[in-house]
């Protein structure tokens, strides 16, 4: 790294001549925020019946989600700059911060309106905690080496998608949902005390300004594109005035911000990160895994409880099949990829699996077993699990170090935008189906009940005549069918775009991964006691 470090460099080995005992504690603590930001999407995946049940608004449910993942997305390139620029841990530090505010805020709103407005608060500091993380762990660990990491990134994250749900479901059921919210302040603290007391990392002064004209033209692009894909087809027809505004006014800012960034000083995605073929590919899987991931997480417990009659508690335990398949799959592929340096495969052999996972999901109706949901999702999540972590260890490989944060920051991103699409998409075309659905099988009064959005929960659900909830369940398993299926057409790009990745060696050490690999030109790795 260019960057002097202020901080001694004062790191002994632990006999074995492994890492670094205090890099294994500054690990602890990236993953610990890193479960942070994982935890807050799963709880609330399973909280959201009840909390659409209380508060109303089944037309806004997916701008809860939405909300949260389009302020994510587009903070993180500016968080990732912003740690280039003035020091990782700094701006890590403050993510944490907004996004402990908006968890508190999120947990006293009073309404569907406010709720959505402080869960983008959240979202703006969820920005910072990935891409800060996976930066940092990009500069302490070289890519070979990376691998070892895996399992342990993959059991924090599966840990918090296992753990997730259950603990929504646990708080929901017993506390109220307005909890799900509120148990990220502990959780948050202690990974604010941890990361304070353990990271050191170079200090580092600005050389440029920041690029706030792209950062603004990148937001209004992405927030017209998304609210196309949530009004088109039920707010307004997709022909309407408005969602013709919006296309232009979105495409007209994302043509001006890739403009731009080919003028800006320091713009706030280097355009010549993508002629790496590696890392545009890589950025497209991300976005497909986020499209696919956020999407089934958010829509099988919706089934689950309408459905197979599970509770919210039981429906996070029922998601297990899938966290557990790819819980495993990770660290499998992890270990393999640091013995081998070989890593093509997963990609690959993961786009398939997802591809079948996703259209087994789709032939899901109101007969089938929760053995049968069961071994569909274990499926998608081996599917998933030769994808998450190999994006990343990829694309960062692709690069050089001097563009270590923005690339981490970019396919955070990419994968931030698929969850933000699939969510809107997905939750469009359920809804759709759902409404339609109800009013062929239950007439007047079934565009009443879904409209009134108070079928979302169990104890309202029992309260209704058993023709309208029958009728319910059909729409829903319709609703899912119609989402998972377009989940399986889209994984087929991500197929697609794996069996053009070139295997470049990955850098570090051993005669495998050679440092002048001429292919996707990575840079040397600094050395972990020049990082600390």
């Amino acid at each position: 790294m260019a960057d002097t470090t202020d901080t001694p460099s004062a790191l002994a080995a632990d006999g074995g001549g492994g890492q670094p005992r205090s890099v294994r504690v500054v690990l602890l603590a990236l993953m610990i925020a890193m479960m942070l930001a994982m935890l807050d999407n799963m709880i609330i995946g399973t909280a959201m019946p009840t909390i659409v049940g209380e508060l109303g608004g089944l037309e806004h449910l997916s701008w809860v989600v939405t909300s949260y993942t389009l302020a994510t997305a587009a903070s993180t390139p500016l968080w990732g700059k912003l740690g280039d620029m003035y020091g990782r841990k700094g701006t890590f530090l403050s993510s944490i911060v907004i996004f402990l505010i908006g968890s508190a805020l999120s947990g006293m709103a009073q309404d569907m309106g406010q709720l959505i407005g402080f869960r983008a608060v959240q979202g703006l500091g969820a920005g910072g905690l990935m891409v800060g993380v996976m930066a940092i762990i990009g500069d302490l660990i070289p890519p070979r080496e990376r691998g070892k990491y895996q399992g342990m990134m993959a059991g924090v994250m599966a840990l918090a998608m296992i753990g997730g749900p259950l603990v929504g479901g646990t708080i929901t059921d017993n506390w109220g949902w307005r909890w799900a919210f509120y148990i990220n302040l502990p959780l948050g603290v202690v990974a604010l005390v941890a990361v304070s007391a353990v990271l050191h990392l170079p200090k580092k002064r600005a050389q440029a300004r920041i690029d706030y004209l792209g950062a603004v033209l990148l937001t209004v692009g992405i927030t017209a594109i998304v609210l196309v894909t949530t009004w088109g087809g039920t707010e307004y027809a997709w022909d309407s005035a408005r969602i013709m505004e919006l296309i232009g006014i979105g495409v007209a800012a994302l043509v001006g911000f890739v403009f731009w960034q080919t003028k800006a000083a320091e713009p706030v995605v280097p355009l010549h990160i993508f002629r790496s073929r590696n890392f545009t590919l890589m950025s497209l899987i991300g976005f497909i895994t986020g499209f696919v991931m956020f999407g089934a997480t958010l829509f099988l417990p919706f089934y689950q409880q309408a459905v197979q009659g599970a509770s919210a508690t039981n429906s996070g335990l029922l998601l297990l099949p899938m966290l557990g398949a790819m819980l495993v799959t990770s660290m499998v592929a992890g270990r393999v990829t640091t013995g081998t340096g070989r890593y093509k495969v997963f990609p690959v052999v993961g786009s398939v699996l997802m591809i079948v996972g996703l259209y087994l999901l789709s032939t899901m109706d109101t007969g089938t077993s929760r053995l049968t949901s069961g071994v569909f999702m274990a499926v998608v999540g081996l599917g998933m699990g030769c994808l998450m972590q190999i994006t990343m260890l990829v694309a960062q490989n692709s690069v050089e170090m001097k563009d270590m944060g923005v690339a981490s920051s970019s396919t955070t991103l990419f994968r931030t935008l698929g969850s933000s699409f699939g969510v809107a998409i997905m939750g469009a075309l359920f809804n759709n189906r759902v409404h339609d659905v109800m009013a062929e099988r239950a007439g007047a009064l079934g565009s009443e009940v879904t409209e009134q959005s108070a079928q979302l929960d169990q104890a309202s659900l029992a309260k209704l005549p058993e023709a309208v909830r029958e009728a319910y369940q059909h729409a829903v398993a319709a609703g899912t069918h119609s989402a998972f299926l377009l989940g399986a057409v889209i994984a087929v790009l991500s197929l697609a775009a794996a069996v053009f990745v070139t295997e470049v060696p990955l850098r570090g050490a051993g005669p495998k991964a050679p440092q002048d690999e001429k292919p996707d030109a990575p840079a040397p790795q600094a050395p972990l006691a020049e990082a600390l």
